[in-house]
């Protein structure tokens, strides 16, 4: 066998070698046992625990904020997509929402303009739109984005 055979042989049993070594170390044992994901994947996520509390605990108390919500454009937005997760808060109402108040990055998150949004989405260019210190507050109210504070 010439040289170079021998050498692309022994190169490639190397490479193979090594994959091998390194799927073992680095795969999961219960990689593949339901499908082609890790089997202990499932019981670590149904261990954690839940943070947020949903739309119909939020309705217990502030079925007036969920009213006047469901008239405008934000009503398929969850609660919990702005005030963040609000589990604690739903079962003690002295403890706050995460959020408290409304900073401008909470409305440019959905409504910052970006090529990759929908058309139908209003989106807006923060170095235009604003004028001067004003916040998004200052000309619309979050529940209500078309009605002036």
């Amino acid at each position: 066998m010439p040289p170079q055979i021998f050498r692309l042989v022994i190169l490639t049993a190397g490479v193979v070698g090594s994959y091998g070594i390194a799927r073992m170390l680095m795969v999961p044992p219960t990689f593949g046992e339901h499908g082609s994901y890790r089997g202990a994947a499932l019981e670590e996520l149904a261990a954690a625990k839940p943070v947020f509390s949903g739309i119909k605990a939020c309705d217990e108390c502030h079925s007036e904020v969920l009213e006047e919500l469901v008239k405008f454009e934000h009503k398929t937005i969850s609660c919990e997509s702005c005030h963040g997760p609000s589990r604690k808060h739903a079962a003690d109402p002295d403890v706050t929402t995460p959020k408290g108040k409304f900073a401008d990055s909470d409305c440019l998150r959905c409504h910052q303009s970006s090529p990759s949004r929908p058309v139908w989405l209003k989106q807006v260019d923060p170095n235009e739109h604003y004028r001067g210190d004003k916040r998004c507050s200052a000309c619309h109210l979050p529940h209500q984005p078309n009605e002036k504070p």
